[in-house]
């Protein structure tokens, strides 16, 4: 008995170490095709910033770049499947638009205003409307 049960430990741990192997190569083909994918320069911001992203849009037969430019609520995940969520008012009413940073539809970004927030989500901009909404300019040194 004990014979028999030193065999197939043997067995089953010669089939583990070849899956083992396995994943471990389908995880760098994986990881090899996402770092093909990233984008190499981004501008860094964080929630409370005033962003300008400038997205390909297709109407029809037509593709278009459209602006929209938001306060940076979340940023998110990490790798290829990083984003963030721009919040912005337009006629009186909240848009919210989640964005991929590698995504090939995101032509570029640009941060207009820096802001002085002491959180990694903003959702609480959802409730406040008008002034209190506004996100406070952070303060940076001249030299």
């Amino acid at each position: 008995m004990d014979q028999s049960k030193n065999i197939e430990q043997v067995k089953s741990e010669g089939q583990s170490k070849g899956t083992e192997q396995r994943k471990l190569k389908a995880a760098e083909l994986i990881r090899s095709i996402e770092q093909e994918q990233m984008k190499e320069e981004f501008p860094s911001f964080g929630p409370g910033d005033t962003v300008k992203a400038w997205l390909k849009v297709v109407e029809g037969g037509k593709e278009r770049t459209q602006v929209f430019e938001g306060i940076c609520i979340k940023r998110g995940n990490s790798g290829l499947k990083e984003s963030f969520t721009l919040r912005k008012i337009s006629s009186g009413v909240g848009v919210e638009r989640t964005i991929l940073v590698h995504s090939p539809r995101l032509d570029k970004v640009v941060v207009t205003r820096r802001g002085a927030v002491r959180r990694a989500r903003l959702f609480y901009l959802r409730d406040l409307v008008g002034k209190k909404a506004r996100v406070k300019e952070k303060r940076t040194a001249v030299r």
